[in-house]
């Protein structure tokens, strides 16, 4: 059965499609461990002395500035690891926007348990959120081109598959979720290969790798020089071209030889674009802008925890 395409999913079933085998889960341990140990005697220490064991409460969650959400379908699988008696009762959605004192949900238990989840809780919604709301900045920025924002694999190591969740709680696009589910040639991939025989080199490339996994989501080739863009544009096993750093004037002229030449072939701009600048590569007639800076540019939103 081949692989879905996560940009047609609803979020819900982006979220548990990114969750399975566990990768979210083991992510969430990792941070159960960081705050809490591992030891026999771990735990939150000033809790377990300040708080009585019997003692039970409710908690707000709380947005202290506009944005848009992303991490609550998170939370669950971090509460069976940080408070496995507390519940979390939301009261918005991932991808809602939201306003400055918005009511993200209500968390109560034992509130020995909630103390111990707080901070991993307001600091995963806070990233997550901040990734989405950057997203929703940059496809506001391009509306009515015609042009998608895709994100990058220049993520946090660890978190890649919930900060891609993010930005798509935010309106953009998966690019690839890693080295292992597209061919993507770059320019180290085919250094010092003459521009005759690429043609045939990426040929074979994609022959052998679509014979080693079928369901590829695509063959994608970056070129950083029109000259370098003319012989790619007539491989037929192409799917995209990742046009790499090129001006505003060039980005057109690609676009005219691709509508052309091969129509059917999608045109990718990528480089330094920022929020000052992506609406003019949209302009230029390019089919998907990839911009990093959504996730490693991100600023986490605040978030709190209010009694």
């Amino acid at each position: 059965m081949s692989a879905p395409d996560l940009n047609t999913l609803s979020l819900p079933e982006l979220y548990r499609v990114l969750a399975r085998g566990g990768a979210i889960y083991r992510l969430l341990a990792l941070a159960r461990d960081e705050d809490l140990g591992r030891q026999r005697d771990g735990g939150d220490v000033t809790s377990d002395f300040c708080i009585p064991e019997d003692a039970h409460a409710s908690f707000r969650v709380v947005l202290r500035e506009r944005g848009v959400i992303s991490g609550l379908s998170a939370v669950p699988e971090l509460l069976q690891l940080f408070a496995p008696h507390a519940t979390f009762e939301p009261a918005v959605a991932d991808g809602d926007r939201c306003k400055k004192g918005a009511l993200l949900g209500t968390l109560s238990g034992p509130t020995r348990e909630v103390l111990c989840a707080e901070r991993t809780l307001l600091n995963l919604i806070g990233r997550l959120s901040g990734v989405a709301t950057r997203a929703a900045e940059f496809v506001r920025a391009v509306e009515g081109t015609g042009a998608v924002i895709l994100d990058t694999r220049k993520t946090t190591p660890g978190l890649r598959v919930l900060e891609k969740y993010a930005a798509r709680c935010g309106g953009a696009h998966c690019h690839r979720l890693g080295l292992h589910d597209a061919v993507l040639v770059k320019d180290n991939h085919i250094a010092g290969v003459p521009l005759a025989e690429l043609p045939a080199r990426i040929t074979q490339l994609a022959k052998d790798a679509r014979g080693w996994q079928p369901d590829l989501k695509f063959v994608e080739v970056e070129v950083d020089s029109l000259e370098q863009f003319n012989t790619v544009l007539g491989i037929e096993v192409v799917d995209i071209v990742l046009l790499d750093n090129f001006n505003r004037r060039d980005l057109r002229t690609a676009v005219r030889r691709r509508d052309k030449l091969a129509p059917t072939v999608k045109l990718e701009a990528s480089g330094g674009v920022t929020l000052e600048t992506v609406l003019a590569i949209a302009e230029t007639g390019v089919d998907r802008v990839s911009v990093g800076s959504i996730t490693h540019g991100a600023r986490s939103l605040d978030v709190g925890l209010d009694a």
